[in-house]
């Protein structure tokens, strides 16, 4: 008799356990994501879930237990300035096949201290002008390849030497060991020039603005090939300003005959490299008796070269005194190599620093990024001063902003 009774308790047992399953257990799926994460502050995590339905939310669960909607598109990219626990709610919106998950970043300090410099420069593609060729110094054999290692280490070595961009359009494109992170409220990054003030109380002097465009590696292959915002500074939403301004420099004839100007000695050829551009009008990237190297990038095999872009007004005008002295105006924010490294505005900002929340789409529209993995500037203007030459943006550094915290 106890035996029965065993074996019907046990029997009860199964079958409640048994039932109880089939009731209350849900199959469990995989989204493809991982609960727990674990990755160095300023490191990019992209999270893929491997299904689909009609809706998507990333959710934040904050310290104290708020949500915050952080996105609703199917793929997010997780990235955060410090260390620190995060967890995020993902769920999929579907009427037939609805989703949830919950996940857990743990954000740590980077193994190797990350730098505040340029780590690397992914293209230097520069416009004629009279410090090309020299500001790196081409040599025989040089190719594109070689003369960006010559920009990177101009940019990341320790005697930092400088890269001159030429005339309008010319470019460079650097970026971090990290992501440099938009932290709202604060300037995120500078850029440093070789500008520097004259006496004209006026913020005149040299002052040669190259305007900013930033970018995030949305498909985190490692390589500025994603979309690219213009940073908006004081000049963009001005009249004078034009969007889309397309110019072509022509590859001179090396048998050329020099025109010299009739009046100014200084010009040895003021019809040397011509340029066409897409308002109609012409011009050209006249030699001067400083600089008597080719002013064509020698490493570029081709007829032509051409550039296109946001383009500034004009910075420039002139003091008589026996020379002529051409007077370079500095804006008044948002462009490099348009106030000296050290200037300050009214808050306290360097003038040589940028925050990525300034940044807008090619319509002009706002944008908002977590972050930034690239940045290029090229030469805003398209002017000729006379014996000083082509108004030409240097770049000699840059630093990211965030790479020190507080958080303890």
């Amino acid at each position: 008799m106890i035996k029965t009774k065993k074996i019907l308790k046990r029997t009860i047992l199964f079958l409640t356990i048994f039932f109880s399953a089939c009731q209350t257990d849900e199959p469990t799926v995989s989204l493809g994501l991982r609960d727990l994460y674990i990755l160095p502050r300023m490191q990019k995590e992209w999270l893929n879930p491997a299904f689909t339905g009609q809706g998507y939310m990333w959710t934040e669960i904050l310290p104290d237990g708020r949500d915050s909607l952080v996105s609703t598109e199917k793929d997010y990219i997780f990235l955060k300035e410090k260390p620190g626990t995060y967890k995020m709610r993902f769920e999929i919106i579907d009427p037939l096949n609805y989703m949830r998950e919950e996940i857990t970043f743990v954000v740590v300090e980077e193994q190797i201290e990350y730098k505040e410099g340029i780590d690397k420069v992914y293209e230097y593609v520069p416009a004629p002008g009279q410090f090309i060729n020299k500001i790196p110094v081409y040599e025989p054999g040089d190719t594109e390849e070689t003369m960006r290692l010559k920009a990177e280490e101009s940019l990341t070595g320790v005697n930092t030497s400088g890269v001159s961009l030429g005339a309008y359009g010319g470019y460079i494109t650097f970026g971090f060991d990290h992501t440099v992170m938009n932290i709202k409220g604060q300037r995120d990054f500078e850029v440093y020039g070789n500008s520097f003030y004259s006496t004209t109380g006026d913020n005149g002097g040299s002052n040669e603005p190259g305007i900013v465009l930033v970018s995030f590696d949305a498909n985190m292959n490692g390589i500025p090939d994603d979309d690219w915002y213009e940073l908006a500074g004081s000049e963009y939403y001005k009249k004078e300003t034009i969007k889309e301004y397309e110019i072509t420099y022509f590859k001179p004839d090396p048998n050329k005959i020099p025109t010299p100007h009739k009046t100014d000695t200084y010009l040895s050829d003021t019809t040397y490299i011509r340029w066409d551009s897409n308002q109609n009008d012409h011009g050209y990237v006249s030699k001067n008796v400083f600089h008597d190297q080719s002013y064509w990038p020698q490493w570029i095999d081709k007829e032509t070269i051409t550039f296109k872009g946001t383009k500034l007004a004009d910075n420039y005008y002139t003091i008589s005194g026996g020379v002529t002295y051409y007077i370079q105006v500095a804006y008044d924010w948002g462009y490099a190599d348009n106030h000296p490294n050290a200037a300050e505005d009214k808050d306290g900002n360097r003038l040589s620093s940028f925050d990525i929340d300034w940044a807008v789409d090619k319509k002009g529209n706002k944008v908002r990024l977590a972050g930034i993995d690239f940045i290029r500037v090229y030469t805003g203007v398209n002017q000729y001063c006379g014996w000083l030459g082509e108004t030409s943006t240097e770049i000699y550094g840059a630093r990211s902003l965030h790479v020190g915290y507080t958080y303890r």
